[in-house]
């Protein structure tokens, strides 16, 4: 019984720091760089639960919803919360609730499709909300530096490449063994320590990497749809060969 509680507490963890990352962007408090290191914090303990669940074998319809309700908080409202509180407030109230509250809107449908389509082998369909929140949180932190408008766009795309058909590479297939389970508290401790002393440079520097996956796949998208002489030279060749092979068999 113990053991199959096991992956429920990271997502219930998960669920705490979006929370945490909501209260401490409210005007009495004001740290949105550490409330963005906390939504950063919930998508470790959300790649961590997954697969210490099926490392335990303590998989469950139970774990699954709970895992989906969690992340529409802590990537979807709490990284809203971040932009609305940092960005938006200057904006007409009627274009800032409206963008703020269609991101975790489009999260969660993006969530509920999850949960009732399955997904290609190796691949999500649709930019994952653990990443759409962890870019939206740590773009925030740039809110200085980047315009508004600039900042509302982003917001737009995120929300549209969560609901989209668009493919991202999973990393589920990299598992935890069960013989190394123990290290994960190890990590998960490290990272908060490093979080908390180094909330505003490691929030910044780790926007980097989750906005190119999220760039990743609409480059992937692009590539397909749009023609290529080179690629229509490879395909050209391919076909060619193929037809050189074709009679050779039928020959033989």
């Amino acid at each position: 019984m113990i053991t199959k509680s096991i992956p429920s507490l990271f997502t219930v963890a998960n669920l705490f720091l979006g929370i945490v990352a909501i209260i401490l962007v409210f005007p009495e408090n004001s740290k949105p760089e550490i409330a963005a290191m906390m939504v950063i914090i919930a998508m470790l303990m959300d790649g961590v639960d997954g697969r210490v669940a099926r490392a335990l074998n303590a998989q469950s319809e139970f774990g699954k919803e709970l895992d989906s309700l969690s992340d529409v908080i802590s990537f979807g409202v709490a990284p809203a919360f971040i932009m609305y509180s940092v960005a938006f407030q200057e904006l007409s109230s009627a274009a800032a609730w409206i963008i703020t509250a269609l991101f975790p809107i489009c999260g969660a449908l993006r969530l509920a499709r999850f949960n009732v389509i399955s997904s290609m082998p190796g691949y999500f369909i649709g930019l994952p909300i653990p990443a759409a929140g962890g870019v939206l949180a740590t773009l925030a932190l740039f809110h200085k530096d980047i315009s508004v408008a600039v900042l509302m766009g982003s917001t737009l795309v995120l929300s549209f490449l969560m609901v989209s058909t668009i493919k991202y590479p999973s990393f589920k297939k990299m598992g935890i063994p069960k013989s190394a389970i123990w290290v994960v508290p190890i990590i998960i401790v490290v990272t908060v320590v490093l979080g908390i002393l180094f909330h505003n440079q490691l929030s910044k520097i780790l926007f980097i990497p989750l906005v190119l996956y999220a760039l990743y796949g609409l480059k992937k998208n692009v590539d397909r749809r749009l023609p290529f002489p080179g690629r229509n030279r490879k395909r050209r060749k391919q076909a060619e060969l193929l037809e050189e092979i074709i009679p050779t068999e039928h020959g033989a």
